[in-house]
Formats: C-alpha cells, structure tokens, sequence
C-alpha cells in the first residue's frame, strides 16, 4: 500500500497520511483547514507490516488509510521541564 504524507504548515511535526496523492476529499475539512493554506507534500512510502515507521504504527496507518482515505500523525508529547528529574545513578 502506497501512502502520501504531507506536513502542517502550521503545526510543526504534524503530518497527515493519504492514500491517494493531492486527493484531500477524505480528509475532513476542519482538519484539513487546520494544517495552513495547503499541506506540504514530504514524501510517497510503500507500507507494509514488515516496514516500520519511525513514530506510527503502520498497521494502525494502513487501516486509516484503508476505512478513513487519511491517518494523521500528531506531534510528540513534549516533556515538562519542571517535572525533569536527575538520573538516581548519578555518578560525581
């Protein structure tokens, strides 16, 4: 299965996953509207269950892909800094 990602402009990190180049017809318009004035094209990946993706579950891509026509990908979790705590095996 082919997919097509393109990025937000935006929302960095964001990305959205389509199965059919430049045909945004699945994507829901709020979402689509969300991303700027017309998502980014990045790349065309072939998916498989034998290929990882870096940060999605490509099984999980592959049935959005396959009910919805998009998955999106949302940026990580950042970390609070205030909750950051040193190493317990900290060596001086």
């Amino acid at each position: 299965m082919i997919a097509y990602i393109y990025k937000s402009r935006r929302k960095d990190e964001l990305y959205l996953y389509i199965a059919k180049k430049d045909d945004f017809s699945n994507v829901p318009q709020a979402l689509y509207d969300s991303m700027g004035k017309e998502p980014v094209f990045v790349m065309e990946v072939e998916l498989s269950l034998e290929r990882k993706l870096a940060r999605e579950n490509v099984e999980t891509v592959m049935k959005n892909l396959q009910e919805q026509g998009f998955h999106v990908q949302i940026p990580p979790q950042i970390q609070n800094i205030t909750n950051f705590k040193e190493p317990t095996n900290y060596v001086s």
